[in-house]
């Protein structure tokens, strides 16, 4: 091992573990990844995490941004590797298949304004830039073969138009939609919905993923014109922040380079090259944006590098390199 993966495999379990699977290449069954994975789950950061999550949904999302929303801690979770088998998490699972739309959708608990098409009232509803990311959750959770998740997956999967997926929401949502053109893709259900979609090795050169990906690589490469719903990719978009909420560099490039076929593109390696330079001489990478909601984190901080925020650029670097 180098010294940048010492320094890591140093960190908190959640990092050593994934640095140890992701990075290092060792099985799930290596005694060292075993132990780390078991400290990861004890830890009490994670601990407070499950237990927020097991009142979900939680507070009403009031909106899709806001970072300490149980919504974002559930992938959060996810990302790190917990299973539906952990302690703690079969709760979470059994409280989310609680809430299923008539069209087999996972739901969240929201108050929309009536002028802004909802009723005013909380409600349990789905929008196209939250179900992917529930749906997402359980995919990582080990539950991607579920009848009830593969019925969401193939439903949010035809929601696609020929420019990838729009702003859509519930039908009881009636004509809500976000700050845009009705003809526009939706930037960040397009990165949601690649997120889940890539969780299936299958599914990556699909017409849907290809199309998603397309979007997106586009919308980086006309980013000077084009800011469809406000999604816009100029220095916010570039700088690097953890856990992986909204739309970003950081979290645009970690979907795009688990789809083999993207990793060649011209448009990504431009992305990742702009990640690579934001590495200190030593490899590591210091937020240069933070979340406050997880200020208490080593990424919610920007004086000193991090090292989750490290792992995920190492990991994006180290797949660009692989095959495409």
């Amino acid at each position: 091992m180098d010294e940048l993966t010492n320094w890591l495999i140093e960190g908190p379990p959640w990092v050593e573990y994934r640095a140890r699977v992701d990075l290092l290449g060792q099985p799930e069954d290596d005694p060292q990844v075993l132990q780390a994975r078991n400290a990861m789950l004890t830890h009490p950061q994670i601990q407070g995490l499950l237990h927020e999550l097991a009142e979900w949904p939680g507070p009403i999302l009031k909106s899709h941004k806001s970072a300490g929303h149980l919504l974002h801690k559930l992938t959060f979770i996810a990302d790190l590797g917990l299973r539906a088998a952990d302690p703690g998490v079969s709760q979470i699972v059994q409280r989310i298949f609680e809430h299923l739309s008539p069209e087999g959708i996972f739901q969240v608990l929201v108050n929309i304004n009536p002028r802004y098409g909802g009723t005013g009232e909380d409600q349990f509803v789905w929008m196209l830039c939250d179900a992917p990311s529930v749906t997402y959750a359980l995919v990582k959770f080990g539950l991607g073969e579920a009848h009830e998740v593969r019925a969401a997956v193939e439903y949010l999967t035809r929601l696609i138009r020929d420019n990838g997926w729009p702003c859509a929401a519930a039908p009881e949502l009636g004509k809500f939609r976000g700050p845009g053109r009705k003809s526009d893709p939706c930037p960040y259900a397009n990165l949601v919905m690649l997120k889940l979609l890539a969780q299936f090795p299958e599914s990556r050169s699909d017409t849907p993923v290809q199309t998603g990906a397309e979007t997106l690589l586009s919308l980086w490469e006309q980013r000077r014109e084009r800011r469809p719903y406000l999604f816009a990719m100029g220095s916010g978009f570039k700088k690097l922040k953890a856990p992986l909420v909204w739309y970003d560099i950081l979290h645009v490039a970690e979907v795009l380079t688990q789809i083999p076929w993207a990793r060649s593109d011209e448009r990504l390696l431009e992305m990742t090259e702009i990640i690579k330079s934001k590495a200190d001489q030593d490899g590591r990478y210091t937020a240069e944006s933070v979340w406050m909601a997880w200020k208490g984190w080593g990424f919610g901080q920007k004086r000193t590098p991090s090292r989750w925020l490290t792992l995920v650029a190492q990991r994006i670097l180290k797949r660009v390199d692989l095959p495409a």
